[in-house]
């Protein structure tokens, strides 16, 4: 069975994830123009230099979007992950809740600020800062 691309993420979600997640895609491209993207893991994810650095999915509580190193980025409303990583999200249930003035200065961080995640099982689990 062929790999559904990032456009096809939201097809069985509702109106206002589907509009979050066009909004998000359009962004992310925009703003991370010389990512990779596709679909990781289930989830549409953009690396830079195979590195994941940002990704979003659909969880009970809307649409949440994750920055592999956003606990470094030193945002108020990105909450930290709770595992050993150095992530942090936010979650949106409407459209209307995406800042994209917070967003790409987001984005701009994910870019400067990077956990080496690509490397990360050849150094059993050992995260070191890339940039």
């Amino acid at each position: 069975m062929p790999m559904k691309g990032i456009q096809n993420y939201p097809e069985n979600f509702s109106s206002e994830e589907k509009s979050i997640c066009e909004i998000l895609e359009k962004e992310l491209n925009k703003e991370l123009s010389e990512a990779e993207s596709k679909i990781w893991h289930a989830h549409p994810v953009w690396f830079i230099e195979g590195n994941p650095v940002v990704g979003y999915s659909k969880v009970k509580a809307g649409i949440r979007l994750m920055f592999w190193s956003g606990m470094e980025f030193e945002e108020a409303d990105l909450v930290p992950g709770t595992g050993k990583f150095r992530d942090a999200s936010i979650t949106y249930q409407t459209a209307s809740q995406i800042n994209l003035q917070d967003l790409n200065r987001w984005l701009k961080k994910a870019r400067d600020i990077q956990w080496d995640y690509k490397n990360i099982v050849k150094r059993k689990g050992k995260l070191e800062r890339l940039k």
